[in-house]
């Protein structure tokens, strides 16, 4: 897949003397997914201001489609769609003259056929003569989607477009995803569910204090580091990790039946065959083994905090 996206030291300062972003670098492939995760005022609102034309730049440089964001605005902000956070529609105007409005906005010809293929995709053809005011949020955010979209953008930004929405829609909302990189959008997402960043993406972006930790393939980060729980239930509860086990850092659950031993994937030799030796040499009957792979939000919150540090 070839860049649609370039941002090179990009730096952004106050005059309060704030600094927002420190020498950010990243390359988004055209047609990936690429979730963008960060706790609150890391910088990922104004990342995405920055390339969307609403912020200006102090240092560096933005690229979209080989257009720089500064010199060729007009050319680097049509191909990009945003869907901000705050749902903010005009109450009274029906849904098809809204999302209608917005490509008249990019300067684009009428395309009724074309919006209403935008509309079909996002479930919304049904709903196209109701007044916005009467939609409810999860459709009032895919009116947002269908605006951002009608201008034909080949990059999308979703800033926590699932936020405020219940979890049966916020799984319709994965699948619309799913289907415009299928049509071959690039999307950037920003959310605070770890589990949606799990779910849809294909990389992996984490900022933190204005600056960007790792960019990463989803699967070879939680493979890389993530580490497993082997959780081993006994058949008999004991007081404390027997002194002959101290080496493997047991914690013992607080009902006393169960240890958890935790192992790196990447190691050679996870230890659990000597492990399980020494639990019967020490006298411990085992009743069940369960293991557990961290998930992202696991690594995510390592990396926050380590960066904290």
């Amino acid at each position: 897949m070839s860049e649609i996206l370039s941002v090179k030291n990009l730096g952004k300062s106050y005059d309060t003397g704030f600094t927002a972003l420190k020498n950010v670098n990243l390359d988004i492939e055209e047609g990936e997914i690429l979730a963008l995760l960060g706790p609150n005022g890391a910088g990922k609102t104004t990342l995405i201001s920055i390339i969307c034309g609403i912020a200006n730049i102090t240092s560096g440089s933005v690229t979209v489609g080989g257009y720089d964001i500064g010199r060729d605005y007009r050319k680097a902000r049509n191909l990009i769609g945003l869907v901000p956070q705050e749902i903010n529609l005009e109450p009274f105007e029906k849904v098809i003259n809204t999302v209608r409005f917005s490509r008249g906005l990019f300067g684009k010809k009428p395309d009724d056929a074309f919006i209403e293929k935008i509309l079909r995709k996002l479930s919304l053809w049904d709903k196209r003569n109701n007044r916005t005011m009467e939609l409810s949020g999860g459709m009032r955010r895919r009116v947002l989607i269908a605006k951002a979209l009608c201008h034909e953008p080949r990059i999308l930004f979703l800033d926590e477009p699932t936020a405020g929405v219940d979890v049966e829609l916020r799984k319709d909302m994965w699948e619309v995803v799913a289907e415009l990189k299928k049509d071959g959008v690039t999307i950037i997402l920003t959310t605070h569910y770890i589990e949606e960043a799990e779910a849809i993406a294909d990389r992996i972006a984490v900022i933190n204090k204005g600056e960007i930790l790792l960019v990463e393939g989803k699967d070879s980060l939680m493979q890389r580091m993530g580490q497993k729980c082997m959780t081993i239930e006994l058949h008999e509860p004991i007081p404390a990790v027997p002194d002959s086990l101290s080496a493997y850092g047991l914690e013992l659950g607080s009902d006393g039946t169960s240890l958890v031993y935790t192992y790196d994937t990447r190691a050679e030799r996870t230890g659990i065959t000597k492990l399980l030796s020494d639990l019967s040499e020490a006298g411990l009957v085992l009743k069940d083994l369960q293991t557990q792979q961290n998930s992202l939000e696991d690594i995510f919150v390592g990396l926050v905090k380590e960066n904290a540090a």
